[in-house]
């Protein structure tokens, strides 16, 4: 179907592959909160994120692991794997923001990776973004301890949101962080005392840089 789409969005791409982009694509307005993609779910549509932002996750015995974000201009790696090896998902993803997201029906993208080779550029970036992301993680859970780790995510958080505070609960960042409430909580305090963050009803605030 024809649709309003961003023309930077696409702009590494050919006009022939854009105009099929978009008469077979959609874009769907999809609120805040929305599970767009569950575990063990076989991939119908790849997501292209125009506004907004996704967040992508594993699940481990009843605890989430926080995988990365998908920002504007983004996909999602894992569920372009999927889509091509025709396996379920592995992930879960979400949306963090009210959002806008381009949806392109998967079975179109072998025949557009094989004519449209600048398709694969996409991709190929997503891998080296998320593999640069597992190394600055590996680096942080070897070098950083709790108290830098949390106020480095909880930035990120506010930058990615673009909002001045954030508002989420405890139990939500140890999800993210892959650790425990209670570490949360008290690695909060700690950041309250040393006045680089404050709790209000507005949610969490940084108020002094790291």
């Amino acid at each position: 179907m024809d649709m309003e789409l961003d023309p930077h969005i696409l702009s590494f791409l050919q006009p022939e592959l854009v105009a099929q982009i978009r008469e077979q694509s959609e874009i769907k307005d999809i609120p805040k909160g929305t599970e767009i993609l569950r575990e063990e779910q076989y991939v119908k549509v790849l997501p292209i994120v125009i506004e907004g932002l996704v967040k992508v996750y594993s699940r481990f015995e009843e605890r989430e692991l926080l995988l990365y974000y998908i920002e504007p201009a983004q996909s999602c790696v894992m569920t372009f794997y999927a889509s091509l090896k025709n396996t379920p998902s592995k992930v879960f993803a979400v949306t963090e923001e009210d959002s806008r997201i381009l949806l392109i029906p998967v079975r179109y993208l072998p025949a557009w990776l094989k004519e449209y080779p600048e398709f694969n550029t996409l991709f190929y970036n997503q891998f080296n973004l998320r593999y640069t992301e597992l190394l600055d993680t590996i680096s942080h859970l070897l070098l950083d301890k709790m108290d830098k780790r949390l106020y480095d995510h909880l930035k990120r958080k506010i930058d990615l949101t673009q909002g001045d505070a954030i508002r989420m609960s405890h139990n939500q960042i140890a999800n993210e962080l892959g650790t425990a409430r209670e570490v949360v909580t008290r690695v909060l305090k700690k950041l309250e005392v040393d006045e680089k963050v404050v709790q209000d009803s507005d949610g969490i605030r940084i108020i002094r840089e790291w």
